[in-house]
């Protein structure tokens, strides 16, 4: 029950750090970000304290992790794979107007119409 409670105060938290970034609305725009993100610091805080928070940033460490295990391609693979799909859209782009056109075509000659 207790984490519920933790759980409803952060979530109340936040959003009256969005509430105060409208209601601030005359107030310059730092004031305005300060409050929100200060809120939802205040927010996180609360949130780290419970179960379901630090379930989340174990979570968020061990995502961390396998993204620096990423083997990432290599500039010129990038460009030889975008290369292969430009051509690849070109060429179905160029093949379904041809389609279109060749039903256009069919369809015009049923019916005895010339477009």
């Amino acid at each position: 029950m207790a984490e519920r409670i933790k759980i409803a105060i952060a979530a109340l938290i936040a959003v009256a750090g969005l509430a105060g970034y409208y209601v601030l609305g005359e107030s310059a725009l730092v004031v305005r970000l300060a409050a929100l993100l200060g809120a939802f610091a205040v927010a996180s805080a609360v949130m780290w304290f419970t179960q379901a928070g630090r379930t989340f940033v174990a979570f968020a460490r061990e995502a961390w992790e396998e993204a620096k295990r990423v083997v990432w391609p290599s500039r010129k693979e990038t460009l030889s794979t975008t290369g292969m799909v430009f051509g690849f859209v070109f060429v179905m782009a160029l093949f379904l107007w041809l389609v279109d056109w060749g039903l256009l075509w069919v369809t015009q000659k049923l019916l005895g119409t010339e477009g």
